[in-house]
């Protein structure tokens, strides 16, 4: 089956979904969005409080495996993807995140002319409704809604004014003038409800006849003719069919995908895909590699005092709160279990926050309780400490030509010394905080990694035992002018034409926080660079 579109867009997650909703505005424009994943129709991907059991039970995700990393005891290292409608945004955490202003100058400095804080700004804003209304750092009529955290639980007063002794900034607004401290992100929630890509931009979209939206729809390789991308195969229904581009294809598939189907077509690392016996249309050395994440260890500390979202999960109250919830989207399932957020410096030195902690309410293993059934777990204070700045570098690869297969990803966890050095400062400065009043009032002794571990070597064993990745993967398909960029400052691919890549794989390096509201920015640049307006 062969059909002709203006516009094919292949992946329908946080970048693709607004560029295929952002085109189709063109009545004139007959566009088509394929996406692998089903279609996001489930009520645990509109509860915002269910992204815990979809993380748990790996639902909705493409079920990625890293190689044994070398660097953290062989260790294979989950690497989440969100496989339905939306992508990663249908299954993320929903902080609203852009990283911080000189991350984007480190961008400019590595070749992406024209992506400055300043000149991004207002890509972020045009996509945002922002709780605070419009402003000089927000949006206030965009389609994806931004909500408030409630700030009333004793724990986040609690780290709040211990922040405040030690010295710290609180801030109100992570992505307004104080970028670096304490705090409450805002989150990418609407009236209780999970606001993702595809709910945001897509779902009003689709009722335009010039857009179509195709689920369960894997993309299997990009037809070049003449040095130009001119349509793509993709697998529906158990059958190979055809859509022909006649402007330009997008490859939205994040920073494991958008790669694998450029090296499945031909385009990448020459003596890679005559590896694999693969005709080479264009020798691309940089398509895959440069794989950036943020790693990330956890620790666990003893609750002194009932926390209040222990009590909540009692059983009965669980059942109550949902009924609730589903009816008004009021209530704690409609918000995500989070006491603070620090992002804050290792060294004096340092020019932006290299380091971030979450801090949880709660286990990571929290479950529903009830008297005489099953006991209520000990309460527990769970930070995520992060480093934003890894130095470490990984790449994807193809495991084989076909193009079901996994990709071959490599992250190389910790092969930086920096890396590891950065975790074992946040673990003896999360000690330092959580030890100080008033905090030390609501959380005790350190389960784990456990007081005992003091010596450098002990915290690497740790670390190099433990650490994941905070599920931010970017850089893959970097953009720059420089023979290892793959694409331009304008997301069109190096020696192809009618190809652009518009995803966090652009970017050329991770931004120093959550990626979600970055890649939704990338598919707004996307849409102005295609339709003239940038």
């Amino acid at each position: 089956m062969h059909q002709a579109y203006d516009y094919v867009v292949i992946g329908g997650g946080s970048a693709g979904s607004v560029l295929a909703s952002r085109l189709s505005e063109s009545a004139e424009l007959r566009v088509l969005l394929l996406e692998a994943g089903p279609a996001d129709d489930s009520l645990f991907l509109r509860m915002p409080l269910a992204f815990r059991l979809l993380r748990a039970k790996m639902m909705f995700d493409w079920g990625y495996d890293s190689e044994p990393e070398p660097f953290a005891n062989l260790r294979r290292i989950p690497a989440a993807r969100g496989k339905v409608l939306g992508g990663s945004s249908s299954v993320n955490g929903m902080m609203y995140s852009r990283g911080h202003p000189l991350d984007y100058e480190e961008w400019v400095r590595l070749g992406a002319t024209g992506w400055s804080y300043e000149e991004v700004l207002p890509f972020f804003k045009r996509s945002e409704r922002n709780w605070r209304g419009e402003s000089r750092w927000h949006g206030g009529g965009g389609e994806m809604p931004v909500s408030a955290m409630s700030r009333d639980d004793a724990l986040t007063q609690a780290l709040e004014s211990t922040a405040r002794k030690l010295g710290y900034a609180v801030s109100e607004d992570f992505e307004g003038e104080t970028t670096e401290g304490f705090g409450l992100p805002d989150l990418t929630i609407g009236g209780g409800r999970r606001a993702s890509a595809s709910t945001a931009f897509l779902a009003p979209a689709k009722r335009r006849a010039n857009l179509s939206v195709l689920t369960s729809a894997h993309a299997c390789r990009l037809v070049i003719e003449r040095n130009r991308a001119v349509a793509v195969e993709y697998i529906h229904a158990g059958r190979v069919h055809r859509a022909e581009a006649r402007r330009e294809i997008v490859l939205s598939g994040g920073a494991y995908a958008s790669p694998q189907l450029l090296m499945l077509s031909g385009i990448g690392p020459a003596d890679q895909l005559h590896a694999k016996g693969l005709a080479v249309q264009l020798d691309l050395p940089g398509v895959g590699q440069g794989l950036q994440e943020h790693p990330l260890v956890a620790m666990g500390f003893r609750g002194k005092k009932p926390f209040a979202l222990g009590e909540c999960l009692r059983a009965d109250r669980v059942a109550l709160a949902a009924m609730a919830w589903q009816f008004t989207g009021r209530g704690f399932m409609g918000t995500q279990p989070l006491s603070s957020a620090a992002f804050y410096k290792s060294s004096p030195d340092c020019e932006r926050p290299d380091l971030e902690n979450l801090f949880m309410p709660t286990s990571l293993d929290a479950q529903v309780w009830f008297p005489g059934v099953r006991a209520r777990k000990a309460d527990v204070m769970t930070s995520l400490n992060v480093v934003l700045h890894p130095a470490s570098r990984g790449y994807v690869d193809l495991n084989s030509t076909d193009p079901l297969d996994k990709p071959r990803i490599r992250f190389n966890l910790l092969a930086e010394p920096s890396d590891v050095a950065g975790l074992r400062h946040s673990i003896r400065w999360t000690r330092e905080l959580l030890s100080t009043q008033p905090i030390a009032d609501y959380v005790g002794d350190e389960i784990f990694p456990s007081a005992a571990m003091k010596t450098d070597a002990e915290l690497d064993r740790y670390i190099r035992q433990t650490a994941v990745t905070a599920q931010h993967p970017t850089s893959t398909c970097r953009m720059g002018s420089d023979p290892q960029s793959v694409v331009d400052p304008q997301l069109r691919v190096h020696g192809i034409d009618g190809l652009r890549v518009a995803d966090a794989s652009v970017m050329p390096t991770v931004i120093g926080g959550h990626t979600n509201a970055p890649a939704i920015m990338i598919g707004e640049r996307a849409a102005a660079f295609m339709l003239g307006a940038a």
